[in-house]
């Protein structure tokens, strides 16, 4: 116990890196916790229409965010100057701009959305969205400088805190309206309680608005990929929702965004934890400079997958039994839509750790390069496989658009030195053994499934 515990202590890389870590697989389960609780609480006041055209609202607020998306802040985990007040102050100055430009593009973009969802409650609910970002947009750099210097603890309650006081005004205002219009408002008072509590709760000096034009161009230069790679982050992450939004009911649609949150789950917790902790890993260790560092990542690397890896799988033998418990009748579909999807993230979740050894070397561009060639792939793959197979088709084809562009991945994993081999292998066998025996096991449901939504 005493050797576990002198592994967290003191300010090593590798301690660092332990704490950081803990504190965000805390944050992020607290917070999945959290939607998890309020979601078993919302789905018994309002109907599951609710959630297909709240999934409408997301897709299009989250699209927009990414599509525009400077890399604020991978820059400052990167870059030199990532703790210059001129640097931090440049980017939250663009960073607020930004967030109201987002909120005008949420109006216009409010009508063309609702003609072509056949859904007009989105004329009213996606401009209060948009208020949601432009609030954002003012959140400290603090939050950012945290994590470069791999101190999360603080940052993670602030940002749970703030996360209370939005569900909680989400379920009351879902008891007194009745209406999605409490998922709307709720996602804006929990942007600004995040704002108040990170801006009043975090230590440092407080951003103010500047234009340094040195700064402004490295930001500008490394977020220029970052931008493009974001865009294309879109059609990976929101793609099915907007494609599926477009083929089935907002009844099918909401039942389909249960499952799929709960069963991404795992892999999400893995992309929170990835993106904030090895950045500095692969740059203040980088696996070229000295063996130890090598063996050092794969221990890491190891870990990370192995640990979010067994989550994924144990959802998808579960899956069917963890909806029946939580929800009621109208939701039961969603158990063996999260065994295909639990399964079909499998390799996006074995292979997560690599992209980011390119930021982490100012290789933007390459990461672009990937998450273009990834998104395509799904995009394509997904429209097909929903039009000819329904929805079956497309969650298979998740999977199988990963590993399509797994080749670009270890093209640009070798480049920075940090491809593992013997790891892809080994955690793949152990995926097709344990997954293919839970869709064996569940094979009964997800037929019945793909049979009562087969092609639209």
């Amino acid at each position: 116990m005493q050797r576990v515990a002198s592994l967290f202590a003191g300010q090593g890389m590798m301690a660092r890196v332990l704490r950081s870590a803990s504190w965000l697989m805390i944050g992020y389960g607290g917070s999945q916790a959290l939607r998890l609780a309020s979601n078993l609480i919302l789905t018994r006041i309002l109907f599951p229409e609710a959630f297909g055209l709240m999934a409408l609202v997301t897709v299009v607020t989250v699209g927009l965010s990414l599509f525009s998306d400077v890399g604020i802040g991978p820059s400052i985990a990167q870059n030199k100057r990532g703790d210059d007040p001129a640097f931090l102050d440049t980017a939250w100055t663009i960073q607020v701009i930004r967030g109201f430009g987002l909120w005008a593009l949420t109006a216009l973009l409010a009508w063309p959305a609702a003609v072509f969802y056949g859904t007009p409650e989105l004329l009213i609910y996606l401009p209060i969205a948009g208020a949601g970002l432009a609030v954002a947009g003012f959140n400290p750099t603090r939050i950012e400088t945290a994590h470069r210097h791999l101190l999360a603890g603080r940052v993670t309650v602030l940002e749970l805190a703030g996360q209370v006081i939005g569900l909680a005004a989400m379920v009351g205002l879902a008891l007194a309206t009745q209406s999605v219009i409490a998922l709307v408002l709720g996602g804006v008072i929990q942007a600004a309680a995040k704002l108040a509590l990170c801006h009043y709760g975090l230590p440092g000096a407080a951003n103010r608005f500047r234009w340094e034009k040195a700064a402004a161009r490295e930001l500008i230069h490394f977020g220029k990929w970052i931008f493009l790679s974001t865009a294309f982050w879109f059609l990976t992450s929101q793609g099915d929702r907007a494609i599926l939004g477009k083929f089935v009911s907002l009844e099918v649609l909401g039942v389909y965004n249960i499952g799929y949150f709960l069963a991404s789950f795992p892999m999400l917790l893995g992309h929170a934890v990835n993106q904030r902790l090895m950045i500095p890993v692969y740059r203040d260790k980088p696996a070229q400079a000295a063996p130890e560092n090598l063996r050092r990542q794969r221990q890491l690397r190891g870990g990370l997958t192995g640990g979010i890896l067994g989550l994924l799988l144990v959802m998808a033998w579960a899956g069917p039994w963890l909806v029946q418990l939580l929800y009621d009748d109208r939701y039961m579909q969603a158990g063996p839509m999260m065994v295909l999807i639990a399964l079909a993230l499998a390799p996006a979740v074995i292979t997560m750790t690599y992209d980011q050894a390119a930021l982490a070397a100012g290789d933007s561009r390459g990461f672009f390069v990937f998450s273009a060639a990834r998104a395509c792939l799904q995009t394509v793959m997904f429209l097909g496989g929903v039009a000819w197979f329904g929805l079956a088709g497309g969650i298979t084809a998740l999977g199988l658009a990963m590993l399509g562009a797994y080749p670009v991945l270890v093209r640009l994993a070798r480049r920075h030195h940090v491809w593992d081999p013997l790891h892809d292998t080994g955690y793949a066998l152990l995926t097709l053994a344990a997954g293919g025996a839970a869709l064996h096991w569940h094979w009964a449901e997800v037929t019945a499934m793909a049979g009562a939504l087969g092609t639209p």
